[in-house]
């Protein structure tokens, strides 16, 4: 049996491939994909047919997933998987002011967000006015780790067992002509997160996209997530980054470490 520490893996005989399954098939729904046909779900879960059926019928008939005609798509029910998160954090209320208290001091987007795998998944965030990216960020969003402000910090608090696993089974993917697609570069843009305490990620991931983010952590030293602004770099330069939004960001982290138990 494993123990808690454990990580499973998938031919495990406590792993319950069942459950993993429903989960991804939960999962393959997205902003690109909000309703997909039978086939589709199977195609992007690589089960066969049969199996992602089997699947989508037990969610439906739980409340999770809804059938319209041939298609199927995400019922509100699936919300309460992600209320549950927030609700058993209870920190959730000091870190949405403490982002709604960045935007109104900085008139720009703050979140914060936590790491998933290698994903960066936003967990709380303010939103300004003036949209940044081509997709809607919101509570849920997730954006590749590699390529992103909160993702390189939380990246940089891995040990470095876990920062080399990563680093190995990562694909760096160009997003613009800035994006950072070597690994070795990476690493050292990532150690050098680590050493002053913020990350930077300049257009990497969508152009004009400019963001800062720092840790967040409680009373006890825990880490939380990352914080970030997010910002047009048409608008804010580097400049304007480092000496206005940078000592912003870190009074609120203090804040937060002083608030949060």
């Amino acid at each position: 049996m494993a123990s808690e520490e454990e990580v499973l893996s998938p031919d495990d005989r406590d792993f319950v491939t069942a459950l993993a399954s429903g989960l991804e098939v939960i999962l393959a729904f997205d902003e690109a994909h909000p309703r997909m046909t039978l086939s589709e779900v199977a195609s992007r879960t690589d089960m066969n047919r049969a199996r992602a059926r089997r699947f989508l019928l037990t969610l439906h008939a739980l409340g999770y997933v809804r059938k319209q005609g041939r298609n199927f798509e995400l019922a509100p029910r699936v919300l309460q998987l992600g209320y549950a998160f927030l609700s058993a954090n209870n920190y959730r209320s000091v870190i949405q002011q403490v982002l709604e208290d960045i935007t109104a001091e900085s008139g720009e987007s703050s979140s914060l967000g936590v790491l998933d795998g290698d994903d960066v998944i936003y967990v709380a965030r303010s939103a300004a006015r003036h949209r940044l990216m081509a997709i809607t960020l919101s509570v849920g969003t997730r954006l590749p780790a590699a390529h992103t402000s909160m993702g390189r910090v939380l990246l940089a608090q891995l040990p470095d067992a876990e920062l080399d696993a990563f680093l190995e089974r990562v694909t760096l993917e160009r997003y613009t002509d800035k994006t950072v697609t070597d690994k070795a570069a990476l690493k050292k843009c990532i150690l050098k997160v680590r050493q002053q305490g913020y990350a930077i990620a300049d257009q990497e991931l969508d152009s004009g996209l400019r963001s800062l983010a720092v840790p967040a952590f409680d009373s006890n030293g825990k880490l939380l997530g990352a914080i970030n602004i997010s910002t047009n770099a048409a608008r804010v330069d580097l400049d304007t980054l480092m000496k206005e939004y940078l000592p912003l960001l870190q009074q609120k982290a203090r804040e937060i470490r002083s608030t949060v138990s």
